[in-house]
């Protein structure tokens, strides 16, 4: 049944792929996906254990949960600073008369960001941003596509930017100052590389943004409103990983907590305005822009490579890369290249759980398992390439799955414009990272 399961996945990734032949939207197919690669797992994977099924549906369904309303709060709350005119000032700031010099602000502030805030976050931001700055789409969705790529690559080299180093952290694999440390040039350069190579096709002025109406509405708000906002939607979202850190909840209640006062706070402002009145910018109101397609799509995507975990394929792809290849960076490459694939979350679990932290004794006795200490090579080397690796496939990340329903990117395009140039700067890092080493053995 396991193999039935695998074809059917395969074959809901191959319709997700060829959306522009099918015209079938990839939200539909990513649901029934799921449905049918978790009836395939209860027909043949429970032993009609229906409590140990549901059980199992459940915590799975929980874990994607804690995402999608992660998302969903995010793309509130930036749709919500995005209308009361809280990015205008950052328009402003990365605005360029050139194409090129755009792609390089665009990048290095996606990059720095992803550090502070989630990749996933910072995406949304920034397409939120560039829909201001660049009115053609055909050249947005370059500049989009490298806002995947220095989102994944920002939130690798920082222990708070993405779910896998979050995890990877969290289980004392790596010290946060170890991984800024080691891993900030080989990310770098993962974005660099690409980047440079696209500046050749980003080339010429930039034309002047045209006004939108959103822009023309902002003008009923004023600009203490539109700085309360701002601070409160952009400054909160910065903090939600202080208040992981602080209360070890999920991040998915800092993100509500935000959403909850940025709520009260825009009622208060809008206190003595008709609940028709159109200059009343209502979040009840503003919650119909949210994209429902792409939460459905991720809902069916995140569920989906859940049976996979739960059928142990992911694990049995892990343990097959260890005793056929061995070397750790390219264990590590291979986990980066197959996250492109599938979700990186389960592919870092399984390598957690595959591996221990050897003990000073075992250490000494095989000094080869210095590789798997804290701070190692190989904890380095997932950090990296989990979080880098994404950046191959749209679907291979976060950030990507959101840029692809926002922007409307197709899978086909990508691969063949995006996906050699990520390859590139993916394979830099890691080659940056073996000469560090050499140099500092």
């Amino acid at each position: 049944m396991t193999t039935i399961i695998v074809c059917a996945f395969c074959l809901g990734y191959l319709l997700i792929a060829l959306e522009n032949v099918t015209k079938i939207n990839k939200a539909a197919i990513a649901l029934l996906m799921c449905v049918v690669c978790w009836a395939l797992y209860a027909l043949g994977g429970t032993d009609g254990n229906t409590e140990m099924l549901n059980a199992t549906i459940e915590k799975n369904l929980g874990e994607a949960g804690t995402t999608l309303f992660f998302l969903m709060g995010a793309m509130t709350i930036v749709e919500v600073v995005d209308q009361y005119g809280g990015f205008n000032f950052v328009r402003g700031l990365l605005y360029s008369k050139s194409k090129g010099a755009l792609l390089w602000k665009i990048g290095f502030m996606t990059l720095l960001l992803s550090a502070v805030l989630d990749n996933l976050t910072t995406s949304i931001v920034m397409i939120m941003i560039l829909r201001k700055l660049v009115s053609d789409h055909r050249d947005r969705i370059w500049y989009a596509s490298m806002v995947i790529i220095a989102a994944n690559a920002g939130g690798a080299f920082s222990p708070i930017g993405d779910v896998t180093t979050i995890m990877i952290w969290n289980g004392g694999m790596i010290t946060a100052s170890g991984v800024i440390r080691e891993i900030f040039i080989p990310s770098l350069l993962a974005f660099v590389v690409p980047a440079f190579i696209v500046q050749y096709r980003l080339r010429g002025p930039l034309p002047l943004p045209a006004n939108d109406k959103a822009e023309k509405e902002v003008s009923a708000v004023t600009t203490w409103q539109r700085n309360l906002v701002f601070f409160i939607g952009v400054g909160g979202l910065c903090s939600v990983p202080i208040y992981h850190n602080l209360t070890d909840l999920p991040a998915f209640m800092g993100i509500l907590l935000v959403l909850g006062t940025l709520w009260f706070v825009t009622e208060v402002i809008n206190w003595k305005k008709g609940e028709h009145d159109a200059t009343a910018k209502r979040i009840s109101r503003l919650l119909s822009r949210i994209d429902m397609t792409t939460i459905l799509f991720f809902l069916g995507i995140l569920m989906s490579v859940a049976v996979l975990s739960e059928t142990g394929v992911l694990r049995a792809v892990g343990a097959w890369l260890e005793e056929t290849i061995g070397n750790s960076y390219f264990v590590t490459g291979a986990i980066g290249i197959l996250s492109s694939v599938v979700d990186n979350v389960p592919l870092v679990a399984g390598a957690m759980k595959m591996y221990s932290i050897p003990t000073a004794e075992m250490i000494l006795a095989d000094p080869t398992l210095s590789q798997y200490a804290v701070d190692g090579v190989f904890w380095q080397l997932l950090s990296y390439c989990a979080g880098v690796g994404g950046s191959m496939l749209i679907i291979g990340s976060a950030a990507g799955v959101v840029v692809m329903g926002l922007e409307n990117i197709s899978f086909g395009w990508y691969i063949r414009h995006i996906t050699p140039l990520a390859f590139a700067g993916y394979i830099c890092g890691i080659l940056a990272y073996y000469v560090q080493n050499l140099l500092l053995m």
